[in-house]
């Protein structure tokens, strides 16, 4: 597992495992946190398309599916 500090998730960089539509590497563009500082929400966007996606932060942690950093 990707060990993942929330406070240090907004313009992390990450690299998908298994690329879809040529969509390789993402920035965390967005992180909303609730008062007790825990994510509500987390917006990737595509370097090369520029497509913002919402996703569950916590998927990130998961090796299978992200890479930390640009591979």
């Amino acid at each position: 597992m990707n060990q993942i500090n929330p406070a240090k998730l907004r313009n992390s960089k990450w690299t998908a495992v298994k690329p879809m539509n040529r969509e390789k590497h993402f920035l965390v563009s967005e992180v909303e946190f609730e008062e007790d500082g825990s994510v509500i929400s987390c917006k990737l966007e595509s370097v090369l398309s520029k497509k913002e996606y919402l996703i569950d932060w916590t998927e990130l942690k998961n090796r299978e599916k992200w890479i930390q950093g640009w591979k």
